[in-house]
């Protein structure tokens, strides 16, 4: 019996070649939008779950208020807490991001993705070693922990164990081992890793083994028997705090514990390591996975309905010959199963095609692997749990025929109850690309309002240089040859960028503040042009200046700093402020400016004149920006020469900000596109099988003098209301669902009705382009076809 029905149902797509070609096409890509969505969720969810003691390790992070809350803590608190806490086994600190300068032979590069480590390293995170000990690679000062690619890029295919590499033109390093490149889902990225021996005598945090300071990443592990359970958790972060408050008293700092694998999705902290995930962006494509398969199983139905009357016969004659409603329903819902398990084998080579070009949109580097277990289990139960959903309703309408009726040319189709089912589909598909229409329109206007906004300062032309190597000790012959060259003397230097500002201190003092206050504030170490090269505007006093010594105390403060202090912007010029404990004065006040991403409001912030260097930023004349770059170059080259020259542009560095936010945009485009062809596919049957209820109809209308236009009139006007229905649905569904999103932005558009009236138009003149089809087609059919077995 089943050979029998699986020769029936390949009869019937081979019969009804166009039929069967929608039905699978609209599957096809259906499925394949989910893998690909199932791809990208698989692999944010699987960041840091690779390391053999995953559940053991956590973060210790650290809350100063409500507004600052870091993934850094101090250097002297790993060790002690390993000591005094028995629940915890192990702990590892790791320095912030290291960028070095090395060099091998003619081989020379900057390296900006390194970490100085503890020895216990291994003992922590899984990262596999290619060649080289383990237990001792960590052991020795000059030690050098490079990946492969690192090692490939400097030694080629030679064994580099042992060799030396010159670090910043001064000492040689010693290769100890080489380890795998690092997987792409580790929130952990790194090229070489550095013993923290190397620094342990020139680094005050730790030569002090400070409390105060918060300038490394520490993670521990806690014993395998310990439960943790939220209630033991939240035990061990009392017993971290106490230890914390018996070295120091005064600030008010508590410390949390976070679970590794929950970094990637779930940590916005500052002072991150690396451009986190956002947990509520995998749920908003988890649904779009759904919606859009269950948009493609609506298909499927909307299809089979509208050929349901050329199998009224088919069924009549099973059932007369003795087949069982269960037995026909089966044949149906195999038939299905076989369409899309068919649909599955096209989707994954649409997979396979398109990820080149979907990595491209998520950058991501993801890859289908049918000899994953798992994945093919998923991608087997996709298929059988949409052919069963798709074809469940087919089934139980065309087994439900009754054969007297059919035979006798008696039944009729399309009764009330299916109706109002079919329209249903039709509405529910509209609602889900109409969503998804509005969805991206307003995500691509939220991205374009974080470009062109005005953030205090102006960002084109600004390029900068990290001042390193010889520079720092020939500051004032670089700054003279920057000002004597026309294309570079319009520069300042600061300690960092107005970027994204992630560190700041408790330690202020003004007039009036309450004693209990613990505000955490930025700060800036910035040269006397730097307001003039960023186009900031002075709105009261005025900015340093080399012809007043005295500004060596003195400070700049934004509006919001004025505001906190209960000053306006003109009394808080002259008035006593206090930063680490050196006085000084408010000689002026700057408009409020974003230094931290648009999604958090504008802090308060102070700016000191700069002592140290740091980052020279340069405004480049329009047109000349090549020319700036190349003068640039040749006067780092000549004062330099040990380190290979390297620039930024600040407002690229603006927009990676917002990487996460633009690819987000990218996949909505994809799958609004997506979802609203799978619509019309459904759409199109559905006109199809209005067009073959009517034929007849229509062909004693046009013989009654009826016109083509109220022929396609009379067979859309039905749509046009299911469509008008759906965005009544749509419109409130993606307002909320809006609403929530640019919610997580501080600073973003206006939900406009312009945007709704926009998207609601698209989805209406994408339906009536697909409706239009069958009902011209229908309109301009000669009567005598339908009309003459009458």
């Amino acid at each position: 019996m089943i050979k029998n029905y699986f020769k029936i149902a390949l009869r019937n797509l081979i019969r009804h070649k166009s039929f069967s070609s929608l039905n699978i096409a609209g599957l096809a890509v259906g499925m394949a939008s989910s893998i690909l969505i199932l791809l990208w969720i698989r692999n944010e969810k699987s960041y840091d779950r690779f390391h053999e003691h995953t559940n053991e390790i956590y973060r210790i992070t650290a809350v100063a208020s409500d507004d600052f809350k870091a993934a850094v803590n101090p250097a002297g608190m790993p060790a002690e807490l390993k000591a005094k806490i028995p629940a915890i086994k192990n702990a590892v600190r790791l320095s912030h991001p290291s960028t070095n300068a090395f060099e091998y032979q003619d081989k020379k590069f900057e390296e900006k993705r390194g970490f100085f480590v503890d020895s216990t390293f291994f003992d922590v995170f899984s990262f596999p070693l290619i060649s080289g000990n383990q237990a001792t690679a960590l052991k020795r000062p000059d030690a050098l922990l490079i990946t492969e690619n690192f090692a490939k890029k400097y030694f080629g295919n030679t064994d580099p164990i042992g060799k030396t590499l010159k670090i910043n033109n001064e000492k040689l390093l010693t290769i100890t081992a080489v380890l795998a490149n690092v997987p792409t889902n580790s929130h952990l990225q790194f090229d070489y890793l550095m013993p923290m021996a190397a620094i342990a005598k020139t680094h005050n945090d730790l030569i002090q083994n400070t409390w105060k300071n918060f300038n490394f990443y520490s993670y521990i592990q806690l014993n395998r028997d310990f439960e943790a359970n939220e209630a033991n958790l939240l035990a061990l972060e009392s017993q971290m705090n106490a230890l914390y408050k018996s070295h120091e008293t005064n600030q008010k700092i508590t410390f949390h514990l976070q679970p590794l694998r929950d970094i990637h999705l779930h940590s916005h902290l500052q002072v991150e390591l690396s451009d986190n995930g956002n947990i509520q962006y995998v749920n908003i494509l988890s649904l779009v996975a759904v919606f859009i398969l269950l948009v493609a199983c609506i298909n499927f139905m909307n299809l089979a309905t509208a050929r349901s009357g050329r199998r009224a016969k088919e069924v009549g004659l099973r059932k007369v010959v003795g087949a069982a409603r269960s037995q026909l329903a089966g044949q149906f819902l195999g038939e299905s199963v076989l369409i899309s398990c068919l649909s599955l084998f096209i989707a994954i080579t649409l997979v396979w095609l398109l990820l080149p070009a979907f990595n491209y949109l998520a950058g991501k580097e993801l890859a289908i692997r049918l000899f994953d277990g798992k994945l093919v289990f998923i991608l087997i139960g996709i298929a059988l749990i949409t052919g069963f959903i798709a074809g469940s309703y087919p089934a139980l309408f065309l087994s439900g025929f009754q054969p007297i009726k059919v035979l006798k040319g008696q039944m009729k189709l399309g009764g009330k109850g299916d109706l109002l089912f079919r329209n249903t589909l039709v509405v529910l598909q509209f609602v889900v690309s109409i969503v998804l229409l509005i969805g991206t329109a307003v995500v691509y206007r939220q991205l374009n309002y974080i470009k062109n906004m005005n953030l205090g300062y102006e960002k084109s032309n600004l390029l900068y240089v990290p001042m390193k190597g010889d520079i720092w000790n020939r500051q004032t012959a670089y700054k003279s040859e920057l000002e004597q060259n026309p294309l570079t003397a319009n520069f300042t230097i600061t300690n960092d960028l107005p970027t994204n500002l992630t560190s700041g201190t408790i330690n202020v003092q003004w007039e009036g503040k309450d004693p209990n206050a613990q505000v955490v504030i930025p700060s800036l170490s910035v040269s006397e042009r730097f307001f003039e090269v960023f186009q900031m505007k002075i709105i009261s006093g005025r900015g340093f200046s080399k012809d007043f010594r005295g500004d060596s105390s003195n400070y700049v403060i934004n509006e919001k700093l004025a505001k906190m202090m209960g000053l306006t912007a003109a009394t808080a010029v002259g008035k006593p402020l206090a930063m680490w404990d050196k006085r000084g004065t408010v000689i002026g006040v700057v408009k409020d400016f974003n230094f931290k991403p648009i999604q958090q409001a504008i802090e308060p912030i102070i700016l000191e004149p700069n002592r140290w260097g740091g980052v020279v930023a340069v405004r480049t004349q329009p047109g000349k920006t090549e020319a700036t770059i190349k003068a640039l170059e040749k006067i780092n080259t000549r004062l330099n020469p040990g380190f290979p020259f390297s620039y930024s542009f600040l407002d690229q560095d603006l927009a990676n900000l917002y990487r996460g936010e633009q690819q987000l945009g990218s996949l909505f485009n994809l799958f609004a596109i997506l979802a609203t062809f799978i619509s019309c596919l459904g759409l199109y049957g559905l006109s199809a099988y209005m067009a073959e209820q009517r034929f007849k109809e229509i062909g004693v209308r046009k013989v009654l003098g009826a016109s083509v236009l109220s022929v396609v009139r009379l067979l859309s006007i039905r749509f046009m209301r299911l469509i008008f229905i759906a965005i009544l649905i749509a419109v409130p569904l993606s307002w909320y669902a809006i609403h929530s999103w640019l919610n997580d932005f501080a600073y973003h558009i206006n939900l406009s009705w312009v945007v709704f009236v926009i998207g609601s138009i698209a989805a209406l003149v994408i339906a009536l382009l697909t409706i239009s089809y069958e009902s011209i087609k229908a309109a301009i059919a000669n009567p005598v076809d339908s009309l003459r077995s009458e």
